[in-house]
């Protein structure tokens, strides 16, 4: 496996990995709630490899090795570390490769900036979570009430095992210790007693006081005018379920793709292979170039 570059981008406030030369056309890659730039270990080095492009892997405020906020971590915030990486990096056009979180991130990125978003390949997530209008206050109220409660301190844990075995343990969605080990891995840090403890903000375990409706997400997806791939692992998230179903039928063009594999599909050792073919098999079916997208 090729080692990533480490970087820092948007003044020092995002930590970020990349893979390729830095010439080539850059992907920007996406991760999804409480994981991190390491979500792409396995999956980058292989599409630079084939389609010879770099892929710069963002670790969103509050996650990985970026810095905290001091606000919000609304979805569309995350919006910001998306625009300003690629100013940063001077991309004008951008191929974005997203996951879960970080897939509905794109989506709301395209829907606000249709000028900016070249392409959409979207690993198991497609729009965001939503709300409906009528529980509305109820949401309000659980997300007021968990910030005015004293946060709770990281965990600890003896070493870096017990910690990939919490994440199996605890995880929202199944994750096996082969997985999670990459995504643990960057989210600690080593204390002086040679412990380690989680580095993410542990205000992201706060429920949102506001998210859109599924009717704003239906239009911020259909508002969408890039060519769109969906992954979806037939374990994942999405599947057949009428948000799914919902969303899928929004986003105009959408071309969908299901294969074994669960929601971290793309970091799954035995799945890869058949994620990166999906999207190799995509570009060359859709006839655009692959280097359209993320030049500098």
């Amino acid at each position: 496996m090729h080692r990533p570059e480490s970087r820092r981008l948007a003044g020092g406030r995002l930590a970020a990995l990349s893979w390729g030369e830095e010439g080539a056309p850059t992907w920007l890659a996406l991760h999804g709630w409480l994981d991190n730039a390491a979500s792409f270990t396995r999956l980058a080095p292989g599409l630079v490899a084939r389609l010879g492009i770099r892929v710069v892997a963002l670790d969103f405020s509050g996650h990985g090795e970026s810095a905290h906020r001091d606000g919000d971590y609304a979805q569309w915030d995350y919006c910001h570390d998306l625009l300003d990486a690629a100013d940063d990096l001077g991309l004008e056009r951008l191929t974005l490769l997203a996951h879960s979180m970080g897939a509905g991130v794109a989506c709301l990125t395209a829907a606000a900036f249709p000028e900016r978003i070249a392409r959409l390949l979207l690993i198991d997530g497609l729009g965001a979570v939503t709300t409906p209008a009528t529980d509305v206050p109820a949401q309000l109220r659980k997300g007021l009430q968990a910030a005015r409660r004293p946060p709770s301190p990281p965990p600890r844990y003896p070493d870096s095992e017990r910690a990939v075995a919490a994440r199996v343990a605890g995880g929202v969605t199944p994750i096996d210790a082969e997985t999670a080990a990459p995504l643990v891995q960057r989210n600690l840090e080593t204390l002086p007693d040679g412990r380690v403890r989680l580095r993410t903000d542990r205000r992201l375990l706060w429920p949102s006081p506001l998210r859109l409706s599924p009717e704003q997400v239906q239009a911020v997806l259909g508002a969408i005018r890039c060519p769109a791939l969906l992954i979806e692992g037939q374990d994942g998230i999405l599947g057949e379920r009428e948000p799914a179903i919902v969303a899928r039928a929004a986003l105009p063009g959408l071309v969908r793709r299901v294969l074994p594999g669960g929601h971290h599909l793309h970091l799954e050792s035995a799945a890869v292979p058949a994620v990166a073919e999906a999207i190799v098999a995509w570009l060359d079916a859709t006839g655009g170039p692959r280097r359209q997208g993320g030049e500098p």
